[in-house]
């Protein structure tokens, strides 16, 4: 029986980090959807990622206003979120606004690597 190839929704407007996280994980196996401002992710949504990489700070709605709209929504509740960002604040702003997880800037892609997997396979 095959399985349905995970699909991830990589928010974040630095095309270098957008790039390097879509590298890592089509090697391992994820489709990978990108969009690059917080207005974005509502749209992008529709295609029912199985988890959301959301950068905090973007164009457009920042990450904790799409964080707390996503996690409101009842078609969107249930889908994983890992916000990432380069505050040091990231931590708090991912308990306020309901994400699954976060990594601060910069990661070790093996952490990343780590945390999708562990979301998507709990």
């Amino acid at each position: 029986m095959e399985t349905k190839q995970k699909t991830i929704l990589v928010a974040d407007d630095d095309k270098a980090i957008v790039d390097s996280i879509t590298a890592i994980l089509e090697i391992s196996g994820y489709e990978v959807l990108d969009v690059s401002d917080g207005t974005s992710v509502m749209q992008a949504v529709k295609a029912q990622p199985d988890l959301i990489l959301l950068d905090i700070q973007m164009p457009g709605h920042d990450g904790p206003a799409v964080c707390r709209q996503l996690k409101r929504q009842a078609s969107t509740k249930d889908i994983p979120v890992i916000v990432i960002s380069g505050n040091s604040d990231i931590r708090l702003h991912a308990e306020t606004c309901g994400a699954d997880d976060y990594l601060e800037k910069p990661f070790d892609m093996d952490v990343l690597q780590d945390k999708v997997s562990t979301l998507l396979y709990k």
